[in-house]
């Protein structure tokens, strides 16, 4: 009788305490989620309100994430507090995890700062047609570890910040204007004066080919089955591709119309008859 009622009594003193400690859990449970939430809808605002006030996209995207980080940290610590954990030892414990951490995720860290260098540096932007990291695509988001590109077919590559930095970066937005390289190769029994007039005739009569710098259309090799010219026109970079397709289509159905050949390559093979 005596056991059972001693049973009783430390039960009953261990009610509160585990009262307590259960209320404790389910109020820092949903410090933590309802956190985490107002984290990132506080992120996305900050971010919208920079792409507003005519920041960079990808510099605006960097900010949130940043933002998002360190109020996560900050409601994962207030959670824990609220559990009952020590948040002064524990973030002693997390500055000494950090550090080992730190040390094999070395590779992360090199992410972060080179993210960091790009928002500094600007090589490119959002919106930027770029090759960098052995990737190419238009830069659309730029956060703590990557950089988002979206391709023409609409594949998304998501490339390590440090990749991106480690090795050269071609962009082809930066410029408002680019040159066309076109290598146009006519037989050699064609007539090059007219060859050249015909496409000299294509270029001034597209609008979207510049006036300043010249077009360059000039005799560049005397190739082993081919007359080759180089064509250089200047244009908007945004018109590059189309105007480079059409140039190239309609060059090919001129020198149709106007009997100017353009040769395959091809070999002639000779042979020689010897008597025993």
């Amino acid at each position: 009788m005596n056991d059972m009622q001693a049973f009783f009594e430390q039960g009953s003193e261990l009610m509160p305490w585990l009262v307590d400690s259960v209320m404790n859990l389910i109020v820092g449970i949903v410090i933590f989620f309802i956190g985490k939430y107002i984290a990132s809808k506080v992120a996305k605002w900050c971010e919208n309100r920079l792409l507003k006030s005519s920041v960079d996209k990808a510099v605006a995207g960097f900010a949130s994430s940043i933002l998002y980080a360190l109020m996560f940290a900050g409601i994962a610590l207030m959670a824990l507090g609220q559990i009952g954990v020590e948040t002064t030892s524990f973030i002693a414990i997390l500055g000494a995890a950090g550090l080992a951490v730190g040390l094999a995720l070395q590779g992360s860290l090199s992410n972060f700062a080179s993210g960091v260098l790009i928002i500094l540096l600007r090589p490119f932007r959002s919106g930027d047609f770029i090759d960098a990291g052995g990737q190419m695509g238009t830069v659309n988001r730029i956060e703590l570890f990557h950089t988002y590109l979206k391709t023409p077919d609409n594949r998304v590559i998501i490339v390590p910040n440090s990749s991106v930095m480690n090795g050269s970066i071609v962009n082809f937005s930066r410029e408002s204007t680019r040159r066309l390289d076109l290598v146009v190769g006519i037989s050699y029994d064609a007539d090059i004066r007219l060859a050249k007039q015909i496409m000299e005739d294509i270029v001034n009569a597209d609008e979207r080919i510049l006036k300043d710098p010249a077009c360059v259309i000039a005799v560049s090799e005397l190739a082993d089955s081919s007359v080759n010219f180089f064509l250089r026109p200047w244009v908007a970079s945004g018109d590059y591709w189309t105007v480079r397709a059409d140039l190239l289509e309609k060059i090919k159905y001129t020198f149709d119309e106007r009997g100017v050949g353009i040769p395959y390559p091809q070999m002639d093979v000779h042979v020689h008859k010897q008597e025993s």
